[in-house]
């Protein structure tokens, strides 16, 4: 009333018109989605760091080049050096024997491009957006079946074909490890919240290990 009635009231500068349309879900929903893409961005760099060769087989290009071409909303189509492939088809390119191009390039991308798919591709959310728990609830199984491939998957030269976590090492770095599984809390916990406010059951994932990347539509 104060914003709309009296033209003597001051608003604070934070303060933006849209959000009228926003309800707490709608935040909470834009909250969860940027804590994921904080903690996209820092695994790209970590990976890019571990495993430098990946950046150099694209002239030109730098890890903040990477990070602007991944992390932008709405996606674009797909990039030609990943046939325009995107979400788990970019994900299953960036571990494929005869890829040529940037592994992390292939694999971030497709997991961003996934987890806005777990968000219908929204950018931001409003009044009327819904979210649907069963893709939040299969895209965090994928990020599981991700860090599993990720720790298995091994070049003809019988090295891992993406280095992660040193756990050979008398000191072990499991960075990795940690930010993964906060990305997999992250969108567990948001599609428990989608689960309980909307009364839909998530259907359960009996196996994980070496199976198929779960559906995530849109």
């Amino acid at each position: 009333m104060c914003i709309f009635l009296l033209p003597g009231c001051s608003v604070s500068s934070d303060f933006q018109f849209k959000n009228i349309a926003k309800t707490d879900i709608d935040q909470i929903s834009e909250l969860h989605m940027n804590q994921a893409v904080d903690l996209l961005k820092t695994l790209t760099e970590k990976l890019y760091k571990k495993n430098p060769g990946e950046l150099q087989k694209v002239p030109n290009q730098t890890i903040a080049s990477r990070l602007e071409q991944i992390f932008i909303c709405p996606i674009e189509t797909g990039y030609v050096e990943l046939d325009f492939k995107d979400s788990t088809d970019a994900i299953l390119l960036g571990f494929e024997p005869e890829f040529k191009g940037d592994r992390v390039f292939s694999i971030m991308f497709g997991l961003y491009s996934m987890i806005r798919k777990s968000y219908n591709n929204k950018c931001e959310f409003f009044m009327l957006d819904s979210l649907d728990e069963q893709r939040l609830y299969n895209s965090a199984r994928n990020i599981e079946i991700l860090v599993w491939r990720l720790g298995s998957r091994k070049a003809d030269n019988g090295q891992l074909i993406i280095l992660t976590n040193d756990v050979d090492s008398e000191i072990k770095n499991l960075s990795y490890e940690r930010l993964f599984g906060k990305l997999i809390s992250l969108q567990d916990t948001m599609a428990q919240i989608i689960s309980s406010r909307t009364g839909r059951f998530i259907t359960k994932a009996v196996q994980m290990v070496g199976m198929a990347f779960l559906p995530i539509g849109i």
